[in-house]
């Protein structure tokens, strides 16, 4: 039996990598169903604080009510501290039995090419063709990577 590190990288059989990918582009789908919930959990505590602070103050404080749709923000940043974390992955992904990897050395991610990964696919679904083409690259590849995925060498599998 050879010995063979896990994950599986880009230079492995294809066996393999069929294996660690089988089944990921919909199971994504769903984590990124389940992280939205998560992320709106959060606009909402957010929005109860918001409330409570401007009673707090007088109504001073429902001024930020403003910056509400900053909260975009909070998806990449989501997305830095839970994929380029320990767990790399985010708690959809995590639900889903997925994690995202680096093809090459088979370590997770940084945090800053996680954020980085996620502003890729932000501005990809604010087009309907951008998005479109970055999904029809991971239904035409054998290892399911998206075009986002190849851009920042990552490579979500199977945990």
């Amino acid at each position: 039996m050879v010995n063979r590190p896990y994950p599986p990288t880009l230079n492995y059989p294809s066996y393999e990598v069929d294996r660690a990918t089988e089944g990921v582009i919909s199971r994504r789908f769903w984590a990124y169903l389940i992280d939205l919930v998560v992320i709106a959990l959060w606009v909402v505590l957010i929005s109860i604080g918001i409330f409570f602070l401007g009673i707090i103050t007088l109504g001073l404080g429902w001024g930020l009510f403003f910056a509400l749709p900053l909260t975009a923000l909070i998806f990449i940043v989501y997305n830095a501290v839970t994929i380029g974390g320990a767990s790399q992955a985010t708690v959809g992904m995590r639900y889903m039995g997925l994690r995202v990897i680096d093809p090459r050395t088979g370590r997770g991610p940084s945090p800053l090419s996680a954020a980085v990964h996620a502003l890729f696919f932000y501005v990809a679904i604010s087009t309907f063709l951008l998005w479109a083409c970055d999904v029809l690259v991971g239904f035409l590849r054998d290892d399911r990577r998206f075009l986002r995925d190849l851009l920042t060498g990552m490579m979500v599998v199977r945990a």
